[in-house]
């Protein structure tokens, strides 16, 4: 998520340019460089993934509580794009590359459906039955996780998985309301 430059408008997908503008962008790109094997003897993939959301823990185990108690929302503007994965994809995404050896290079490990922060808000209330409607301010967001990690939730990108879903990858949650109801049931 942190590789492409945060943007309303802009559609990244694997070919477009990033990895240069702030720290969490410069670490990726530094990862990335890091992992390259020199040489082309060796097929080479990397997964940039989106936000991994799969049970017990992670993103969505920090969100759960408040959806639950009825006072889930989206964050900030809640404008902003929420670039998300079922774990079971993103899993699926890494055995494809292992097991397919015309894969190569970088593949964006997003589901095929973006979703904007409130829409993401609005699928997670609806998955465990709620309204989530309770907006949790930005300044909020900046005081308890810091102004650079606030950025990672404030700002998105709408990334798509064009050369993912070109290797031949088939998803098993595309749709976002069904991979959260798969995942709180």
């Amino acid at each position: 998520k942190a590789y492409y430059q945060p943007s309303l408008t802009a559609e990244y997908d694997e070919d477009s340019p990033g990895g240069d503008f702030d720290f969490f962008s410069n670490l990726v790109t530094k990862w990335e460089a890091a992992a390259r094997l020199p040489g082309d003897s060796t097929r080479q993939v990397v997964v940039r993934s989106g936000v991994v959301l799969g049970r017990g823990g992670g993103a969505i185990g920090h969100m759960l509580l408040p959806f639950r108690l009825g006072l889930g929302g989206p964050i900030g503007s809640g404008h902003q794009f929420f670039p998300w994965i079922h774990i079971g994809d993103l899993a699926g995404i890494l055995t494809h590359a292992l097991e397919a050896n015309h894969v190569h290079g970088v593949l964006n490990g997003v589901a095929p459906s973006s979703a904007t922060n409130a829409e993401f808000a609005q699928a997670l209330g609806a998955a465990l039955g709620h309204r989530a409607f309770i907006p949790v301010p930005s300044t909020i967001v900046q005081a308890v996780f810091g102004r650079e990690r606030a950025i990672m939730l404030l700002e998105g990108q709408k990334v798509i998985p064009r050369r993912t879903l070109a290797t031949g990858y088939q998803y098993s949650f595309p749709e976002l309301g069904a991979a959260l109801k798969e995942i709180v049931a």
